[in-house]
């Protein structure tokens, strides 16, 4: 059989039908540029790996439970899914704290200093939501720029791929969304 002259949804469906190898033949095509692409961010083999192989333990599972849905390119789904996994990695990194070992040691230092008072909490809370919310009357080409950014972490590049523009027309998004934002926050009199 010629994979090459299938297209991605012909061996998902496959796939679904009991054809184990055509999902073989679907991670050989996009595995290097996949793999280049987490490389590039997270600049450690190992990590790397461990991402990759998530990414596709996510795809398997998502295709097997009927959950995949044709929403555009395959390539451009995956590619949103290894992102996320790495967001969820960072984050994560970032949560846990670095203690340097001593005979003066106290766990409690460290615990104390993770925590957010509950005024904090509600007042950054209360800012989410507002933002959020306003952020819903942007123009729809703005909104969507943003949030890719802001909450997906996508760069410019994925943004301009995943949206089909050029990344200045993608940067120029961006701007204008953060001058909208900024005159529809004054406008409500919210500071951050």
């Amino acid at each position: 059989m010629n994979w090459n002259a299938l297209t991605d949804n012909e061996m998902i469906a496959r796939y679904q039908a009991g054809d184990e190898s055509a999902l073989k033949f679907l991670v050989l095509r996009y595995e290097r540029r996949l793999f280049s692409y987490i490389m590039a961010s997270v600049k450690n083999k190992e990590l790397a790996e461990d991402i990759f192989q998530d990414t596709f333990i996510k795809v398997i599972n998502t295709i097997r439970s009927g959950n995949y849905q044709e929403e555009g390119k395959f390539f451009h789904w995956i590619m949103r899914i290894a992102n996320n996994l790495k967001i969820d990695y960072f984050r994560k990194m970032q949560r846990m704290p670095v203690v340097e070992n001593s005979d003066t040691f106290d766990i409690f230092t460290v615990l104390n200093s993770c925590e957010e008072s509950v005024e904090d909490k509600i007042i950054r809370e209360q800012t989410y939501s507002d933002i959020s919310a306003f952020i819903e009357y942007l123009p729809e080409e703005q909104k969507e720029v943003l949030k890719m950014r802001i909450y997906m972490d996508y760069s410019f590049k994925d943004i301009a791929a995943l949206t089909d523009v050029s990344i200045n027309t993608a940067l120029g998004r961006m701007r204008y969304a953060i001058i909208n934002l900024r005159k529809i926050m004054a406008k409500h009199r919210v500071a951050l």
